[in-house]
């Protein structure tokens, strides 16, 4: 069983769904195009969708996530596999998205992959939306601490660290105590990308960047000050 598969029953605790995230993103859908979730976890923002009259899919690598989503939103489309192999989707979208620092987890090589296969997969003049953390502020940076959350009423503590930071890779920890003791632990590796270089990939795929923002509010992203990346791509028509 993964990590996250463990973390799942938490996972609306740490990341609850909201509303300004959902009005961010609805805001590029087509009324007549499908909507795609890139890591969608337990698939609230695609239920939404699915519920708002959409024709949505989610996918996820985590079989527990996927699990959890066809049962709350049967109205949805779910598929459990890895991100980098969303080319086999069947149809084209009006809108994708990615949110929470999932497409970190690529490695550079599937990462330039992955941007060809979700230029395929839209639809023309449909629109690409992700959400990373600002890495260009993170860079400067040896280790990152998160601020601890509390779940279960102060039973248990969740904890996030990003370490041995550089440019070509950070090392990310979860974990999830009660007390001191570790219910569950695991390390990832990251892949810190930063917004020029999302625009080159994105603009050799054949993407335009129409916007970049420091969060879902339509803030303006800065190198300096923002916590997030938010950029927002559209293939021409």
């Amino acid at each position: 069983m993964s990590f996250y598969s463990e973390f799942a029953p938490y996972y609306e605790q740490v990341f609850p769904f909201r509303e300004e995230v959902y009005d961010f993103l609805k805001g590029y859908a087509r009324a007549d195009g499908a909507v795609l979730d890139i890591g969608c976890g337990p698939g609230h923002y695609c239920g939404r969708f699915a519920r708002d009259g959409f024709a949505a899919v989610g996918i996820d690598l985590d079989s527990r996530m996927i699990g959890a989503a066809k049962a709350s939103y049967p109205q949805a489309s779910f598929h459990c596999m890895d991100m980098a192999d969303a080319g086999v989707l069947q149809g084209t979208f009006g809108l994708a998205y990615s949110i929470g620092n999932v497409l970190s987890h690529l490695s550079p090589g599937k990462l330039e992959r992955f941007i060809a296969e979700m230029y395929t997969l839209l639809a023309p003049g449909g629109c690409w939306v992700l959400q990373v953390v600002n890495w260009e502020e993170m860079l400067d940076r040896r280790e990152f601490l998160f601020p601890v959350k509390t779940l279960d009423g102060g039973e248990m503590t969740f904890h996030r660290r990003y370490s041995d930071i550089t440019q070509e890779q950070v090392r990310f920890t979860f974990s999830l105590k009660r007390g001191d003791a570790a219910v569950f632990s695991e390390e990832f590796a990251l892949y810190p990308v930063t917004s020029g270089r999302y625009r080159q990939l994105h603009e050799r795929a054949g993407f335009i960047c129409t916007g970049s923002y420091g969060a879902f509010g339509g803030k303006a992203f800065s190198r300096e000050r923002s916590a997030a990346l938010v950029m927002v791509f559209r293939k021409g028509k």
